[in-house]
């Protein structure tokens, strides 16, 4: 048998077990409750950007038609000025881990950040130093870049190994009297990596510093336990694996306790004891009131509300074994079509250090991005030489997944002849 007919082969024992996998895939249903790909042969970007539920676009519409046009500036007496916590106190509920009244949905990811770390560190004035780790997202990096700046604090790095991804070991090596916060990810953006955050929020408050994790990457594809693990303060996106829409707002928790402790730097309004009063002078309102700062941003939350349905009804925990399923299975086709060629998975092989994508890294990877979505196959690159294959377990299927890994294995084997 030569090579060709090889590939072959394992290509269509490949298939058929995706066919297989689809069809005992208990969630099988949701995929058609998200609104239809033309065009698309594979959308593997999920980790970047969800998919928009069906319902989505019946929700917006209503609201614009009878909320917003029927209601009109009545909303605001009417539900509108709680949603930001109402939404947030069910994400802490179905996704987070979170008891109610520690949940805010608002501003940016940046934004929330700054606003929860700033509050950190000032509140621990004789701590002069912030840890974090070298292979955060760049927003993490730079948000705290700025903070240091500006507060004349140090900052102690680090140095992640990007599969392995942060330890336990590694922030026991790294925290100490001197530490004020300690900021990582829960799942690298880069690899999947997930931390074991309830040991390192140990670590972290055994030398008395406060936590903050963020969750953009893991909240809804992986369990999430906010409360159980002791965190301080959280932060995370609601476009990815949430499917909140193009620059839906940030959410943003801070553990109940820290709450009329914490005070977040962006003094706005709405954010202030009796707002309505427009009296000189900032008071923080009490509770998690403190942490908002402008009007709440009605319209970018309510696809949010859609994708909550269909989190909740299908459960955050058989979302994370397809996930784990999904991944598995992803690792299974590029060692058999892209391992041959040179390709190298940098994702953690344990599927319990593992969160809800995979990425592959190859020279030739950076030129093929233009002729893979040519093609119709959406992944993301990230530097350096990366693919990441990001797998939604409500809206992608195994059969979606083959097909684009094999896509991409055929311009690979192009482009390295």
């Amino acid at each position: 048998m030569g090579k060709a007919t090889s590939t072959a082969t394992t290509a269509a024992a490949l298939e058929d077990r995706a066919r297989d996998l689809d069809a005992a895939d208990p969630l099988r249903a949701f995929r058609e409750r998200f609104v239809a790909m033309d065009g698309v042969v594979a959308y593997l970007d999920g980790n970047s950007l969800g998919r928009p539920p069906l319902t989505t676009r019946d929700r917006l519409d209503r609201f614009v038609r009878e909320e917003w046009g029927g209601r009109l500036i009545r909303g605001w007496d009417e539900g509108w000025m709680d949603l930001g916590q109402a939404i947030g106190d069910r994400l802490g509920r179905v996704v987070l881990g979170a008891a109610p009244g520690q949940v805010v949905v608002a501003d940016s990811t940046t934004v929330m950040l700054y606003k929860l770390a700033r509050a950190a560190v000032a509140a621990m004035p004789d701590r002069r130093e912030i840890v974090l780790d070298t292979d955060n997202f760049p927003t993490d990096r730079y948000v705290l870049e700025g903070i240091a700046s500006e507060r004349g604090l140090d900052l102690r790095w680090i140095e992640t190994d990007p599969v392995a991804g942060v330890t336990g070991d590694d922030v026991a090596a790294a925290v100490g009297p001197a530490t004020a916060l300690l900021v990582l990810s829960h799942v690298s953006y880069r690899t999947a990596h997930v931390a074991d955050a309830a040991h390192i929020t140990a670590i972290a408050h055994e030398a008395g510093a406060l936590v903050l994790w963020d969750v953009s990457h893991s909240a809804g594809s992986v369990e999430i336990a906010l409360d159980a693990w002791g965190a301080d303060l959280a932060a995370g996106c609601t476009y990815k694996y949430l499917n909140g829409g193009p620059g839906s707002p940030a959410f943003g928790y801070v553990r109940a306790e820290h709450q009329d402790v914490l005070q977040q730097p962006i003094w706005g309004w709405l954010g202030r004891r009796d707002p309505f009063a427009m009296d000189p002078g900032y008071e923080p309102a009490p509770g998690l009131t403190s942490v908002v700062s402008g009007t709440p941003p009605v319209l970018g939350m309510l696809p949010l509300t859609t994708s909550l349905d269909l989190i909740e009804e299908a459960g955050i925990g058989a979302i994370r074994a397809k996930s784990l399923t999904m991944t598995a299975f992803a690792l299974e086709v590029v060692d058999a079509l892209l391992g041959p060629l040179g390709a190298r998975v940098v994702s953690p092989r344990d599927p319990f250090r593992r969160g809800g994508h995979v990425t592959v890294r190859h020279p030739a990877f950076r030129d093929l991005m233009g002729p893979l979505w040519e093609r119709g196959v959406l992944a993301d690159y990230r530097e350096p030489e990366c693919i990441r294959i990001g797998l939604s377990p409500l809206s992608t299927s195994f059969a979606e997944t083959h097909a684009g890994l094999a896509v991409l294995a055929g311009l690979l084997e192009e482009a390295t002849r």
